[in-house]
């Protein structure tokens, strides 16, 4: 592994001096070959055996990605150095390899081309009888792996100073990188807990209210054809059976309606975040004070959806969980963002879980260009903080 490892550094080595001409070249066009040589490069380091992260998208060609590119500073912190390190190490492999290889490989034929009439000179040494040609041999051999070494050491050092400029120079590359798998998986996994969640609310609740509905209807039908003599119970039977099914489809409705207002409530989009909130607060089971301030006119539909549903899952929580029948809400609004707190005095320990509601809160947050914080220490009592942009970021 390590014999293949060492073949390809030096076959990319000797690539990467023949290429020499086209990277002189790709300089008087730098900010656009930059990204393009840079990326190479990462390829080229990962064909190598070094671990480094891609940053092309598979989803973009490389017009639009090098224009992405050219719009990002990093570009200038991390691509522009590697073309010129590119550049210039590659004119280093050029000279090792064409003046190493080359004499090397007439040293190590300088018996052959002695055969011939012809003395091959490598350097100061020229071979003045059979004898000195033998002896070159093992002086060619000697040349060619000081040569493969040189290039290796070229290699290595082309990998240095990616790393160096990838990651000393633009540090939370990598580290956004990760966020951004992390928030990916995260949001999945959320998205699949909340259409779990609308599938088992309208299983559980309005499906059951219509199935009764159904067969409320099927047995009022039955009883208004059936052959009856006693008319007076039989009418009484079809009110009774009218009554129930209207009461279940009016169930049924209410439990819609929950469902929809769920997905996105229309006093959101209607009235705005702060008269969503505090309907909120009117329907919930708990006795909830609410101090809201500032304008929410300003805010866009992303960052006032992802705060109001933050407050709701924050409620919810309180419900089921703190045991206590209270909860504070503090709602600011600003031109440029967004401020909450839902707090109680609960029993406290409430954490962030993968797949849970919450994380999923707070990766919608961070969506937005925001943030969701739960301070819940084991004494009692748990904080909900989120903040976000009155504007996403994108």
């Amino acid at each position: 592994m390590a014999q293949i490892r060492i073949a390809r550094r030096v076959l990319t080595e000797c690539i990467a001096a023949m290429a020499f001409p086209i990277l002189l070249l790709s300089l008087f066009v730098a900010p656009v070959s930059a990204p393009v040589v840079a990326e190479t490069d990462r390829s080229r380091a990962r064909w190598c055996g070094v671990e480094t992260t891609p940053l092309k998208s598979s989803d973009h060609s490389w017009t639009e990605w090098v224009v992405l590119r050219l719009r990002s500073r990093s570009m200038w912190r991390t691509d522009l150095p590697v073309l010129v390190t590119a550049v210039l190490l590659s004119a280093l492999s050029l000279l090792v390899a064409f003046f190493g290889f080359i004499g090397a490989a007439a040293l190590v034929f300088s018996p052959v081309f002695w055969l011939f009439g012809i003395a091959a000179q490598v350097g100061p040494f020229t071979p003045e009888s059979v004898e000195q040609t033998l002896l070159a041999m093992p002086a060619g051999i000697v040349l060619g792996a000081v040569t493969v070494t040189v290039l290796t050491g070229t290699s290595f050092l082309r990998d240095l100073l990616l790393r160096t400029f990838s990651r000393s120079r633009d540090p939370d590359l990598l580290t956004k990188l990760e966020e951004l798998r992390t928030s990916r998986a995260s949001l999945t996994a959320a998205f699949e807990f909340e259409r779990q969640r609308i599938e088992r609310d309208l299983h559980d609740g309005a499906q059951q209210e219509l199935v009764a509905v159904v067969m409320r209807l099927g047995m009022l039908e039955a009883t208004a054809t059936a052959a009856d003599a006693d008319a007076d119970a039989n009418q009484e039977r079809i009110v009774r059976l009218a009554r129930q099914a209207q009461a279940h489809a009016e169930r049924a409705l209410e439990r819609l309606r929950d469902t929809v207002r769920d997905i996105h409530p229309r006093e959101l989009s209607d009235l705005g975040l702060i008269a969503a909130v505090r309907e909120l607060a009117a329907r919930s089971p708990l006795r909830v004070e609410l101090t809201s301030t500032g304008d929410d006119t300003q805010l866009s539909s992303p960052t006032a959806t992802a705060v109001y549903f933050t407050v709701s899952e924050a409620l919810t929580n309180i419900s089921k969980h703190a045991g206590v029948e209270n909860a504070r809400i503090d709602l600011r609004c600003a031109t440029t963002e967004v401020h909450v707190q839902v707090h109680d005095e609960g029993v406290g320990g409430a954490r962030i879980e993968t797949g849970s509601g919450l994380a999923g809160l707070r990766e919608r947050m961070r969506s937005v260009g925001g943030d969701l914080e739960i301070i819940s220490p084991q004494e009692g009592g748990t904080l909900v903080v989120a903040s976000a942009p009155s504007e996403p970021p994108w």
